[in-house]
């Protein structure tokens, strides 16, 4: 691997894990691709196809 120096200084350069930023970004993004799921599913074509594939699964016989 490649060495590079760090311009940042050594007390700074040992952070570790996300701030309070990062974390709320993160939450945001994740509450946001939630409420698209959310959205998809529950669309008529998309809860139809849902239905019908556990509809035939749970009527399949072996």
């Amino acid at each position: 691997m490649f060495s590079f120096p760090c311009p940042i200084p050594p007390s700074f350069a040992s952070d570790r894990g996300m701030s309070t930023a990062e974390y709320a970004m993160c939450t945001v993004a994740a509450v946001t691709f939630a409420g698209a799921l959310i959205l998809i599913l529950g669309s008529e074509p998309v809860s139809s196809a849902l239905r019908t594939i556990i509809t035939d699964a749970l009527h399949a016989r072996p």
